[in-house]
């Protein structure tokens, strides 16, 4: 299968061949499944001594004919801390539940389900990851992850330019990735960031943003950049090129192009 390769002002410079992966079937189940086992998310609750950390004598105990205990007092058996006492005499507060001052949360998050323990095979994650980069190359699924295209015509999949880019300034690559992708399709590849409309803007996510162009580097490639997201081969994942659908808008150098057929059968 081979391709277009574009230099650095947008032109054909020739054609390359890609490696066999990009022609591998595409199977959308298991990169579903990849992507299930592969969320994450913050695990977050009160700290498990939460209301246990009072400074007091002691606690209150709820055992029959035992001395510190408010059997037969006619009180309530709400936990207690003894703020001090004269013989059998005690001083006491409700502490520790729900309904008390400065007592634990009544029913708080858990931990233990907010963690992920999913696992995946080894192959099942190669098949994925080769399903993924497989979609970068179909018209198909780059039209159904960005509906906003409507019926433009998307050619030349995928995108392979020459190493120069990672020389170049960021208003040159702009004009670079305009020419190479056409207007329609550069307003897509750039990262915007907006004011999120709600509540959520007061809550720590002020900002939305889409994800953009990926630009897939060669291991010895340097870039610094953040109107567009890259990746190097060794780091390129599922997550990476298929979160939230297959067919991402994606750019390979000649030198990732490379080192993907070393690492996955030419």
């Amino acid at each position: 299968m081979k391709t277009t390769l574009f230099d650095i002002k947008g032109k054909e410079k020739g054609k390359i061949d890609l490696p066999k992966i990009f022609s591998s079937e595409i199977r959308e189940d298991i990169v579903a499944k990849v992507l299930e086992t592969k969320k994450v998310k913050q695990p977050y609750s009160p700290s498990p001594v939460a209301g246990k950390q009072y400074s007091a004598m002691g606690k209150m105990r709820h055992r029959r004919h035992v001395w510190q205990t408010s059997y037969g007092r006619g009180m309530s058996r709400v936990p207690r801390k003894v703020m001090s006492n004269r013989g059998t005499q005690f001083n006491w507060v409700g502490a520790e539940a729900a309904g008390t001052r400065g007592g634990r949360r009544a029913h708080p998050p858990k931990i233990i389900g907010m963690i992920n323990t999913k696992k995946i095979n080894k192959k099942e994650m190669m098949i994925a990851l080769r399903s993924a980069l497989s979609a970068t190359t179909s018209e198909k699924f780059v039209k159904k992850k960005y509906e906003t295209l409507g019926k433009e015509k998307i050619q030349n999949l995928p995108w392979i330019i020459e190493d120069k880019i990672t020389s170049l300034k960021t208003k040159e690559m702009l004009i670079c990735l305009n020419s190479i992708l056409g207007e329609t399709l550069y307003n897509v590849a750039i990262r915007k960031k907006r004011v999120r409309a709600g509540k959520g803007k007061m809550r720590g996510r002020k900002y939305k943003g889409n994800a953009g162009l990926l630009l897939v580097l060669g291991n010895k490639e340097e870039m610094k950049t953040n109107i567009i997201e890259y990746v190097k081969v060794d780091k390129l994942g599922v997550n990476d090129l298929a979160r939230g659908g297959l067919g991402r808008l994606t750019i390979y150098t000649e030198a990732a192009i490379k080192e993907i057929g070393e690492k996955h059968g030419k």
